[in-house]
């Protein structure tokens, strides 16, 4: 089940949120919230709710452990850092590394007959968290099975993020206060990301898959970059659309989660980009990996190890794929450039810094995009000058409508050109007040019409 169906927007999201107001006790609501985040899970995965069960069980006795046997705590946190990457691993990097073997050995060991459990990366770096942490003393042992089980399961953020560390939502799910001005913030939220999602981001998606459909010598140069630049505003608006629609679930029923996306595609450096994009799992990687690596405190030659490394697992969480490493070692390499020569001309070159980031992150997107070194490769030489091998006169006006392009225009736009070109003066007289109701009532219309049309829906961050 996807936030943005008709099936959640109808059925499952009223039933939710009016049995929460109907039941009133924290304590109930959280049995409440549980048992709805389960069934939602199981509407999509009904035989793998049961591996989300035992991740629940095997990090609350871990956590029980740790806190119950101190002086053998490390241990615990040992074991149960294993069992969590020992899953994870199993499901989504086991054929993975068969295919790798087959392909380097030449060997023909069978693939395992498993299907990816939607968002198990999410909730079991969730998961890590806790048990890291309650290991460090940031707070006492869960207790409560079933609270840990709603902080691992919790729907809003359950299969796509933002990654919720424990710490940050503790206190909310033990106490916490639902106002009708939060209710409010709640449903505005979620519907500017419902409109990201399905009327940009679905809109663009149809164009990329349409482009990339055909093999790059098909391509000409303007296909390939219309294509890139399609992708590159489908990724945003596709995850940071989820991303709002997730905060905007949580405030509804009371719980506050931090921002994960702050307009990256406005950065100046791909460094910076990091800073933004995705911010939940760049803090896990940062608490979770490069400070116990060392981080920066062990000299520059150590810091640049630490990074790659950082990176290059970056992109393996991503999918179980060689082109998610290259990409991943990619970010990687331009961060450690920048910080080891190119960092003093960035900040002195405003213009060219913001061309170069531009330019490096939808270069990365190509890359992410494309599973085939080689066709990605290709794609890329048609974006720079290259029509060796083109075979047919393919026209972009062939493969892509009107509609599509109004919306990589808006998406464009709304990626921060009009946010770095307007003054906070001039938005705060337009949030939260009847102007910014209509358009939103006019956003959920449409968005509403493109669903019932049977409009594309994909989503990206399911495979993570």
């Amino acid at each position: 089940m996807v936030f943005s169906s008709m099936l959640f927007l109808w059925i499952f999201l009223p039933v939710t949120f009016v049995l929460s107001r109907i039941v009133r006790p924290v304590k109930l609501q959280n049995i409440l919230l549980l048992v709805m985040s389960l069934i939602f899970y199981a509407w999509g995965e009904p035989v793998y709710v049961i591996l989300l069960l035992v991740s629940v069980f095997a990090n609350w006795l871990s956590g029980m452990l740790i806190a119950s046997f101190p002086a053998k705590k490390k241990f615990w946190l040992f074991l149960a850092v294993a069992v969590n990457l020992s899953l994870l691993g199993y499901y989504k990097y086991a054929n993975f590394a068969i295919n790798t073997v087959n392909k380097v050995f030449r060997t023909s060991i069978p693939l395992l007959d498993l299907a990816l459990p939607i968002g198990i990366s999410f909730f079991t770096f969730q998961a890590l968290s806790y048990v890291i942490d309650l290991y460090r003393g940031k707070y006492g042992v869960q207790k409560n099975i079933l609270s840990l089980a709603l902080y691992i399961s919790f729907f809003p953020q359950l299969i796509a993020g933002p990654i919720v560390r424990y710490r940050d939502v503790n206190a909310q799910i033990g106490s916490r206060e639902i106002t009708p001005e939060k209710t409010a913030e709640g449903i505005r939220r979620f519907i500017y990301g419902l409109g990201k999602k399905v009327l940009i981001a679905n809109v663009l998606a149809k164009a990329a898959d349409d482009l990339y459909g055909l093999t790059a010598m098909n391509l000409t140069g303007g296909m390939a970059w219309f294509a890139a630049i399609a992708y590159t505003m489908q990724i945003y608006y596709d995850f940071s659309g989820y991303s709002d629609m997730a905060i905007g679930l949580g405030k509804m029923f009371g719980f506050d989660f931090l921002e994960n996306f702050d307009l990256p595609y406005l950065s100046k450096s791909m460094g910076e980009f990091w800073r933004r994009w995705h911010m939940s799992l760049g803090t896990w990687f940062k608490e979770y990996l490069y400070i116990p690596l060392g981080g920066n405190r062990k000299g520059e030659a150590r810091t640049c190890i630490n990074l790659f490394i950082v990176f290059a697992l970056t992109g393996l969480w991503h999918g179980a794929s060689w082109n998610f490493v290259a990409w991943g070692v990619y970010n990687g390499v331009l961060v450690i450039a920048e910080r080891l020569w190119l960092s003093g001309f960035l900040k002195k070159h405003g213009i060219a810094s913001r061309l170069y980031t531009i330019l490096a992150f939808i270069v990365g997107w190509v890359m992410f995009r494309l599973d085939s070194f080689m066709e990605a490769f290709r794609v890329l030489g048609r974006m720079f000058g290259s029509s060796l091998g083109q075979t047919m006169p393919y026209r972009l006006i062939m493969y892509v409508t009107p509609l599509e392009v109004f919306a990589m225009v808006c998406g464009i736009l709304g990626a921060g050109v009009i946010r770095s070109v307007t003054p906070d003066r001039v938005r705060e007289r337009f949030i939260k007040t009847p102007l910014e109701a209509v358009y939103l009532t006019l956003v959920f219309f449409m968005s509403i019409v493109f669903l019932a049309g049977n409009a594309y829906n994909p989503f990206i961050y399911f495979r993570f």
